[in-house]
């Protein structure tokens, strides 16, 4: 290209001298009259000027394009990746609040179904083992029961700070009273401080099988508590998790938070383990009583496709933070704490990824009380309170697009009671069918 600009350029120094003299010696070749021989030779060289000059003109503009063309095909790519990282970085910082916090949208919207054979109470879905009638005294069978009120929306905030990152939660779904809005998570987190609502550091979900049921069976807990909690980091494996909670006991005038310690450590890529403990205060209008429990969790990964997760709990006089279990403690007239509840349970199931799109996880949970005949003669309805419980289950999950689920799910279940219904029966019988769908956002 740069060859034939040069060439051009060198002839059109040739052709203008040529120019040049026809202007100045035209007069002088006019008063010398020239021959009509000359004359017809100088035409055809002016126009043999002309046409070159007109070829070089043609040339000129042909070169003009081209590096007008050259020009845009090197800015187009420069453009073009300077577009996207534009919205590479407007991607990035994601959505802002008002103040400048960046945030993110999730949850899901989900449907669950159950067929009851036999079970508890009709307004209410999800699992009550510990409450199921006792058989022949007003069971709730052959009933199909609907609700979307698990479903769920949540929004993760961070806003970034000189002394570090500032985050929250806040997470919502429908299940308080008559499918109301309730708060599921709400807190904030700074370094190694959360100050809010969230799961509790005691009954964590993390060592339950996977249920289609909400809530869970026996011997696992879902429980969320306003605390404050501090995790300090002893190795890249290890961590302690100390919580001061309010353990929303009903039963009990809280004075002080229940206390929480958790050690988590993961031996490889195969196994953790959860160790953890709790001490609270049970306070009547007369009396008080100290209630405590130790848990422990496992998750194994058998192989990359078959999970084993455990969890075990050994409570005495509280029921607030293991699920299904008998009140904590009972009192006298004079409101004297004179009996507490104390109490085992385990859950263990197997989930096994059975190809990219199913999944299906075995489970079964445990639940059993202390004889205590002090807490037992106490009692003013012995078949509320509970032996023992047990539930098993079996569940597939389909997911023909990643956002979708769909699910089924058997289980059944007993309690056995302390005390007889009037017809001599103890025992109470959990027999469901559970169908779910999600789309997760």
């Amino acid at each position: 290209m740069n060859t034939q600009i040069a060439q051009l350029t060198r002839k059109t120094f040739m052709i203008k001298p040529l120019i040049l003299a026809c202007v100045v010696l035209a007069p002088v070749w006019t008063h010398a009259a020239v021959s009509e021989a000359e004359v017809e030779q100088l035409r055809e060289e002016v126009k043999n000027l002309k046409a070159m000059m007109q070829q070089y003109v043609e040339q000129q503009n042909h070169v003009s394009n081209q590096l007008v063309e050259i020009k845009q095909t090197t800015l187009k790519p420069v453009q073009q990746a300077a577009a996207i990282q534009t919205i590479t970085q407007t991607s990035s910082q994601g959505l802002k609040t008002k103040s400048g916090a960046e945030f993110s949208l999730y949850g899901n919207v989900r449907a669950d179904a159950s067929y009851q054979a036999e079970g508890g109470s009709l307004s209410r879905l999800y699992n009550q083992i510990n409450s199921v009638p006792l058989q022949g005294n007003a069971e709730s069978s052959d009933r199909l029961k609907a609700t979307l009120a698990a479903t769920r929306l949540g929004l993760d905030f961070k806003t970034p700070t000189q002394m570090g990152d500032v985050g929250g939660k806040l997470e919502v779904d429908f299940l308080g009273v008559n499918d109301g809005l309730r708060i599921r998570h709400a807190y904030l987190t700074y370094g190694d401080w959360l100050v809010g609502q969230t799961w509790s550091n005691f009954a964590v979900p993390d060592y339950m099988p996977e249920t289609i049921d909400a809530l869970g069976y026996v011997g696992g807990a879902v429980k969320r508590t306003p605390q404050l909690r501090y995790t300090h980091n002893l190795s890249t494996e290890t961590n302690v998790v100390l919580a001061a909670e309010d353990s929303k006991d009903d039963s009990s005038n809280m004075r002080l938070p229940a206390l929480t310690a958790r050690l988590n450590h993961k031996f490889n890529d195969t196994l953790s383990f959860s160790a953890r403990a709790m001490g609270a205060e049970k306070k009547t209008d007369a009396d008080t009583e100290t209630a405590w429990g130790v848990g422990l969790g496992a998750k194994l990964n058998l192989t990359d496709k078959t999970v084993l997760k455990t969890d075990y709990y050994h409570v005495k006089g509280d029921s607030s933070f293991v699920s299904w279990t008998n009140q904590g403690f009972v009192t006298n007239a004079d409101k004297d704490i004179i009996a507490t509840n104390e109490f085992d349970s385990i859950t263990i199931g197997l989930t096994q990824q059975l190809s990219a799109q199913w999944r299906g996880t075995l489970g079964y949970g445990y639940m059993k009380a202390d004889n205590n005949a002090d807490y037992i003669n106490a009692l003013a309805d012995k078949t509320k309170a509970n032996k023992n419980l047990w539930q098993a289950w079996a569940n597939v999950f389909y997911s023909p697009v990643k956002p979708i689920s769909i699910g089924l799910e058997y289980v059944y279940g007993e309690r056995e009671a302390f005390g007889a219904a009037p017809n001599g029966s103890t025992k109470g019988e959990d027999n469901r069918v559970n169908a779910v769908m999600m789309y997760n956002f």
